[in-house]
């Protein structure tokens, strides 16, 4: 290059002003300072909540495992929903079939859980619930009373936490042929008030009976000796 050439570059650059000059900044402070400005209030005014945030990405998390399962479905979304409407109508129809579900009937609880009352109070009690077409309470009522009539005839030693089947069990020996009858009862008093089974008029009239059976029935012999020496 010509000595001339020369200085009409040099002249050229010695023109150029310092905006024509591009600005290099380093690579780290430049990183900073964009998270400087980025953490500003103003551009995080609209973001959504942290629970939005949260329900967001809950769903987006759905979302994908839907699609993942859509894809390994023959037929993509139309077969998962089939599958799905089909499960459904499954549950509908065995919960039709077997009905409610019933807890397990036990026959740990005790008897009487409320103020002691007489056996005369507690039929009155079983009768207004009969009128009224209340069979579980009803058969409740008539149960106790059947007890306490014969724990006032000194037939059945007071037990206050005793179960249906203990106080049962117990008269039963010392009313031989009502044994059967009184299991029977005790299982229908279990049944309404631990099994969840409705009560009927027919189980309350059978209780009846036996609460009326009862009231004329003679204690064997052989049972009162083994009372008396008990």
């Amino acid at each position: 290059m010509t000595t001339g050439g020369n200085m009409a570059a040099l002249g050229r650059f010695m023109a150029r002003t310092d905006d024509d000059i591009p600005v290099r900044t380093p690579r780290l402070p430049a990183r900073e300072a964009a998270e400087r400005e980025l953490s500003d209030p103003r551009y995080h005014q609209h973001d959504p909540n942290p629970i939005q945030q949260a329900l967001n990405w809950l769903w987006d998390r759905v979302d994908e495992l839907f699609g993942a399962a859509a894809g390994t479905t023959p037929g993509g979304w139309i077969g998962l929903l089939a599958i799905a409407a089909f499960v459904l109508l499954l549950v509908v129809a065995l919960r039709l079939r077997l009905g409610a579900v019933r807890r397990t009937p036990t026959t740990g609880g005790a008897l009487f859980t409320d103020t002691p009352r007489t056996a005369v109070e507690h039929r009155a009690a079983a009768d207004r619930h009969a009128a009224a077409g209340h069979w579980n309470q009803a058969i409740q009522d008539r149960m106790r009373a059947i007890v306490l009539s014969l724990e006032e005839r000194a037939l059945l030693t007071p037990g206050p936490g005793r179960t249906a089947d203990e106080a049962a069990t117990e008269a039963g020996r010392a009313l031989p042929p009502y044994a059967d009858q009184l299991r029977t009862a005790a299982r229908t008093f279990d049944d309404v008030t631990y099994g969840g089974r409705p009560g009927t008029e027919q189980a309350y009239a059978l209780l009846t009976g036996l609460d009326a059976d009862l009231q004329r029935a003679k204690p064997t012999l052989a049972a009162t000796a083994t009372r008396s020496r008990g």
